[in-house]
């Protein structure tokens, strides 16, 4: 049913039963977005996330019959993009779809005339690749939301960012489970960037304000 409501709105859609049916899905060619049921035969949902997030960047979108808050974190700290528990309408997975293949592409906030490069404490964040360097030059794995995160911090630098700021920024208000995610993000995204975590010296967390990014970044344009 959902193969034939998606492909009815557009989408290219490559049906998937088990974990081992999505890596030959994935393997035969570019997948823009992967709706991933938790209740699945054999290997569940979570286990395919932490193992797809172990070796890819595409957005995942999380469905489930438990709606629990706890559950969502847990899909969202094995690198999922969204969360939807069931029943849900149709018409809102198609938006969130759409709302993740946008976002995977370039951060609204972080848009620039030309492709461009923001460098900050060593680290280069490139915006065409939507790749992180660290300061020895070796990449670092992100999944699209923690890119989006980061960009958008970078692009505004030294500025204290309320959740409420972020959620605006990243999405639009476009659902209250990523109320939740914004936390998620930032921490998986401490883990890659900071050297101490208990102790965070690029984003700062600001009682009653939010999030503040201290490093000074500066742009640098491609070619």
């Amino acid at each position: 049913m959902m193969v034939s409501f998606m492909t009815d709105h557009g989408f290219d859609v490559s049906p998937a039963r088990s974990g081992r049916d999505l890596d030959r899905v994935m393997s035969a060619g570019k997948i823009d977005c992967v709706i991933l049921d938790v209740g699945l035969p054999g290997e569940d949902g979570l286990s395919i996330c932490r193992r797809l997030r172990g070796k890819s960047s595409v957005p995942i979108i999380m469905v489930t019959a438990r709606g629990t808050e706890t559950d969502r974190i847990v899909g969202l700290e094995l690198g999922a993009d969204d969360y939807l528990p069931k029943p849900f309408n149709p018409r809102e997975l198609v938006a969130r779809v759409k709302a993740v293949i946008r976002r995977s592409g370039a951060p609204e906030a972080a848009s620039a005339p030309a492709p461009q490069t923001l460098m900050f404490e060593g680290w280069k964040l490139d915006m065409a690749r939507r790749q992180l360097f660290d300061p020895a030059g070796a990449p670092r794995s992100l999944t699209s939301g923690e890119f989006n995160v980061l960009a958008l911090f970078c692009t505004h630098s030294r500025k204290v960012l309320s959740r409420d700021d972020l959620l605006e920024l990243l999405h639009g208000r476009a659902a209250a489970v990523f109320d939740r995610s914004i936390d998620v993000q930032i921490s998986r995204l401490r883990r890659k960037i900071e050297t101490n975590l208990k102790d965070p010296s690029f984003i700062k967390t600001i009682r009653y304000g939010g999030y503040f990014f201290t490093p000074e970044v500066t742009a640098v344009a491609d070619g």
